[in-house]
């Protein structure tokens, strides 16, 4: 054989792969539901709105009672009036 076709032969012999770099497959992917940090971004705002509706709930199942005008100080008169106001809607 000569020289010039021992080159040939082992450039054919990598182009054919059999000394190829081995690759890397590719990265499977995960549905979206399995990744940790979508929990984080859609779990606290979902947790903060679901809080909201069940304090929404507890502030119209228990409202603040009116107080009554009893012997009180006047220092705390607007206070009470304030409340009173806000609990009776204005009336």
């Amino acid at each position: 054989m000569t020289e010039h076709q021992n080159i040939n032969s082992s450039a054919s012999s990598s182009a054919s792969g059999s000394i190829a770099a081995p690759t890397a497959a590719p990265e499977a992917t995960r549905p979206w539901w399995r990744e940790p940090v979508m929990w984080w971004v859609v779990g606290g705002p979902s947790l903060v709105v679901v809080a909201s509706f069940i304090t929404l709930g507890l502030a119209l199942r228990y409202p603040d009672p009116v107080l009554q005008e009893q012997a009180s100080a006047k220092a705390m008169q607007p206070a009470k009036e304030a409340r009173n106001h806000a609990a009776t809607g204005g009336k």
